[in-house]
């Protein structure tokens, strides 16, 4: 496939008011994506954003390209980045466009793109959105012009789909819930689909600024949901990313469970009722703890990249339903089309109901093996190409480890740091060995 000059692996990011997240270019976007796209009479395209300060403007940039290439554009406002994968079916709008840079800072900001299914959209439409970019904008005749329509109902819209993801007969009365979300898009949908569900809900972090989006909250810093969870006497807590694609949750006293635990609790839940549709998904990251619980179960297992795209691409292959990542992405096939924070949270809340057990005790089916991670910040990812002082280093690990231990090096896709893994049965082992490898990864640049 032929290389791509400005999709990643989920979209286009970057630093704001640097190439290419300028308004120029996302203005210049939006018109590709609606040449590409806006084929037919009447043709629509969602568009929704999370809380970052510089998502008007970028609203504003790409409503203007697709107006020029006479694409009509639906504005939902701040809204999490499912609710766009599911808005666009509903609407059977041609595309979604999703203003985000997820979890990264205020700052940073992203375009991403969901098909007509609800998906990310196919290499082939990227690449050719790529080649139009190249092209020189011409407007369209005046006659021709794209409109721009405000859904006003686009959140109570998405509330029901979520509670709609559980059974009719089922609520969550009783339950205490500390909801967490990050300053991000899920503000407004989160606490309002559980506590329509039943639950006592403490909200955290629902007051966005535009410059606060997952600022030490959210599902990538947890420290203040457990010590909240605790002090509150909640059941759990559940930690939202900005965009809301992403779930961490935290047990009653106060311990933090994650993707990977999440998607084993689902797993061995629909394992045990006979709806297990083949086996589970996960990344090159998801851990060893997890395969092995898996494979006492007899639940197939595989690897694929890091990113949802790559789980979203093994799960079809396979025809399996449900993939994800330890950082919160799950992919539950059966209930929505693309990583749903609130979507999995609930799915784990039908397993608490129906088995009656508390989160805390229902993680312990599972062993995590230690796994330390450390983000080495690079000026060349390339550092990992033909390094032999680092391929020296990483046989000598992986001999130290042993049978039980793994080691990865990979480059972020959305960040300038080199990721560092290692995990085994000695936590101490383990740090020693990931922080080895760290310091000769600063050393060579």
């Amino acid at each position: 496939m032929a290389d791509r000059k400005y999709f990643g692996t989920d979209g286009i990011r970057g630093k704001t008011g640097e190439f290419p997240i300028t308004p120029e270019f996302v203005l210049k976007l939006g018109w590709a994506v609606g040449k590409v796209l806006g084929n037919k009479p009447g043709s629509k395209i969602v568009v929704g954003k999370d809380t970052r300060i510089s998502g008007y403007m970028f609203e504003s940039a790409i409503e203007a390209g697709l107006a020029a290439a006479g694409m009509d554009s639906l504005l939902v406002g701040p809204m999490p980045t499912p609710a766009i994968a599911y808005l666009t079916r509903a609407f059977r709008a041609q595309a979604g466009v999703v203003i985000s840079a997820s979890h990264n800072p205020y700052y940073d900001n992203g375009v991403k793109f969901f098909s007509s299914e609800g998906k990310k959209l196919p290499d082939g439409i990227e690449l050719a959105i790529e080649e139009q970019l190249d092209q020189p904008l011409i407007l369209v005749s005046a006659d021709q012009i794209g409109k721009a329509v405000r859904i006003n109902d686009a959140v109570g819209r998405y509330i029901e789909f979520c509670k709609g993801t559980i059974p009719a007969d089922m609520n969550l009365n009783g339950l205490k819930i500390v909801v967490d979300c990050a300053n991000g898009a899920t503000y407004n949908v989160a606490p309002r689909v559980f506590r329509e569900l039943g639950a006592e809900v403490v909200e955290l972090f629902v007051e966005p600024d535009g410059l606060n989006i997952n600022a030490n909250c959210g599902a990538t810093n947890v420290t203040a949901l457990r010590k909240i969870v605790v002090a509150e006497n909640a059941d759990l807590g559940v930690a939202l990313d900005g965009d809301g694609d992403r779930v961490i949750l935290v047990d009653h006293n106060g311990e933090m469970v994650d993707g990977d635990e999440i998607l084993f609790i689902i797993a061995k839940h629909r394992k045990a009722q006979n709806k297990l549709i083949g086996g589970v998904v996960g990344t090159v990251m998801s851990n060893l703890g997890m395969e092995l619980a898996l494979q006492e179960l007899a639940i197939p297992f595989v690897r694929a990249k890091v990113g949802d795209r790559f789980v979203m691409e093994k799960l079809e292959e396979l025809g399996w339903q449900y993939g994800g990542e330890s950082s919160g992405h799950i992919i539950c096939l059966n209930r929505t089309t693309t990583g749903a924070g609130v979507v999995s949270a609930l799915q784990l809340l039908v397993v608490m109901r129906q088995t009656g057990r508390e989160l805390a005790d229902l993680r312990k089916d599972m062993q995590k093996f230690p796994q330390v991670m450390i983000n080495v910040r690079v000026t060349n990812k390339a550092i990992l190409n033909n390094n032999p002082a680092l391929t020296g280093a990483v046989t000598q690990v992986e001999k130290r480890l042993g049978k039980t231990g793994r080691v990865l090096l990979r480059p972020s896709g959305t960040e300038p740091v080199v990721r560092v893994m290692v995990e085994g049965e000695d936590h101490a082992v383990v740090s020693a060995a990931a922080e080895e490898l760290a310091d000769i990864i600063r050393a060579e640049q």
